[in-house]
């Protein structure tokens, strides 16, 4: 009962979080948006680029490589996908300009994907330019099944002229077994994510065992092909699995990255880090929080009372 509950508020938080009008309201209400963020704020490196920074300057120094994400999604309009496109320019250049040790991640549908493939392709060219300059990844995030095929194509252009560019393959996606294969021949790193979007019925695998190992199987092959990868779970008996293929192939440090979202389950990647193994923190910023927020939680439910604890702390 307990289980299907948390399943039922798990995925009502999914749903909530593609609610546009709820955003939309959320964001427009200063009562409730004040409210909301303070949940928020232990997910976020906060609203703007030079609040992050700080936070990545404190992990750089506790020896975390970071990642950093200007939040936002579905940009309708020319110029707020080349707003959007500037930000994420800027944070190439502080992260040169400052020495971070850090990442750039985004999703194409902030710079224009909705828009044209055209035109996202352009946005992206002129942030892996700038980028390149201090070789400074830039990590095309997961979105919804309808634009994946977008996404991919876009990816693969992009890998043919900037060798610092990389994808995100959701592993609960039955039909990324074939774009792996498809997407491991290019040379930029795979991160691998279980996936958290809804999907149609029969397009996904539901959480559980078979998730898992299917998560495991497509880092199984990474490393034995030499292929460079992220870990992107805080599961962490798979972090424990993919530590023994690591030393099971004796995978090289510069091939491989254990991943997780800042504020959740630190723990555990400290522990891998003073292990010895590579160690990344993905920060993300900016108003467009909501969305972020609800799966947060709805990863697991149980934390909507940490939520209501600071709320009211």
């Amino acid at each position: 009962m307990e289980k299907d509950l948390l399943l039922m508020g798990a995925n009502a938080l999914r749903k909530a979080a593609l609610n546009e009008q709820a955003k939309d309201y959320i964001l427009s209400n200063e009562v409730l948006f004040k409210t909301m963020k303070k949940a928020a704020d232990r997910y976020i490196g906060g609203e703007t680029l030079e609040e992050t920074i700080i936070k990545v300057k404190e992990q750089n120094k506790q020896e975390f490589k970071c990642s950093m994400e200007f939040m936002g999604e579905n940009t309708l309009t020319e110029k707020e996908a080349s707003e959007a496109t500037n930000e994420f320019i800027r944070i190439a250049q502080e992260i040169k300009l400052q020495q971070l040790n850090s990442t750039i991640s985004l999703d194409l549908s902030h710079i224009g994907l909705k828009i044209s493939n055209e035109l996202c392709l352009n946005n992206l060219t002129s942030i892996c330019q700038e980028a390149e300059k201090k070789n400074i990844e830039v990590t095309i995030s997961a979105e919804n099944i309808e634009i994946t095929d977008s996404v991919i194509d876009i990816y693969k252009t992009a890998a043919k002229t900037f060798t610092n560019t990389s994808i995100t393959l959701q592993a609960y996606l039955h039909r990324s077994k074939d774009d792996f294969e498809d997407l491991i021949k290019e040379n930029g790193r795979i991160r691998i994510v279980k996936g958290a979007f809804e999907t149609p019925e029969n397009f996904s695998i539901p959480r559980g065992a078979a998730l898992d190992e299917r998560y495991l199987y497509y880092i199984d092959q990474l490393l034995s092909r030499n292929h460079r990868c992220a870990i992107a779970t805080h599961h962490d008996l798979i972090q424990k699995e993919v530590v023994a293929l690591v030393e099971n192939y004796k995978t090289s440090k510069d091939l491989y990255e254990f991943e997780s979202l800042y504020g959740i389950q630190t723990q555990q990647l400290i522990n891998l880090k003073e292990q010895g193994y590579p160690t990344k923190l993905y920060f993300v910023y900016g108003k467009e929080w909501y969305l972020y927020l609800c799966n947060r939680i709805a990863e697991y439910p149980l934390n909507i009372f940490q939520a209501l604890n600071d709320i009211v702390n």
